[in-house]
């Protein structure tokens, strides 16, 4: 039997994320059963309803098979201004549109937050959360997620070494395992 598709949304586009360490780090501890893999998001033009009239542009098309395909999703965001970023927003609409259309529906998901402040991203936590609910992503309560002073989890050369984090992120997985095989 083939392994199930985990689609991982890291909410940050720089290059040294630590949200997209996370989500590496996520991938190398790999799920048994699984294909955990993350998906781009930087190349989707802001969603526009005007654009899906007719000929949507093709990243947009090529984006909503991507996630159609998907068994499962992960969020992995940064918080700005208590919210999530704009690109990963923009990645949500643009798979939840057009209205009728939406290619998230049903798949169980979950979310991790970070900041480099002691809070971990709450506020984007919830800010995502309000937004997966209107998509029908059920997503994973507890345990929640959320990384603070992410930067003292990395070394130099963005390998995780903070063993109480990778612990952690250990045990988030496994309730993720058992939280998406309810679905699935």
């Amino acid at each position: 039997m083939a392994n199930k598709k985990i689609g991982i949304f890291v909410g940050s586009l720089r290059k040294e994320s630590f949200n997209r360490k996370i989500a590496n780090y996520l991938i190398s501890a790999s799920l048994s059963g699984y294909d955990l893999s993350i998906i781009e998001i930087g190349q989707l033009p802001f969603y526009n309803e005007d654009l899906d009239q007719g000929n949507p542009p093709s990243e947009y098309v090529e984006f909503r098979k991507i996630v159609s395909s998907l068994d499962a999703v992960l969020f992995v965001t940064p918080e700005y201004n208590r919210g999530v970023s704009g690109v990963l927003k923009n990645a949500i609409d643009v798979a939840s549109r057009p209205y009728g259309k939406n290619v998230w529906d049903g798949k169980p998901g979950a979310v991790i937050s970070s900041s480099i402040g002691a809070i971990g991203g709450f506020g984007a936590n919830h800010h995502l959360r309000q937004s997966l609910v209107f998509i029908n992503v059920p997503a994973m309560a507890q345990p929640e997620a959320y990384i603070g002073n992410v930067a003292s989890n990395f070394d130099d050369s963005g390998k995780l070494v903070n063993k109480d984090c990778q612990k952690f992120l250990d045990s988030f997985m496994a309730a993720y395992k058992e939280w998406i095989e309810k679905f699935l």
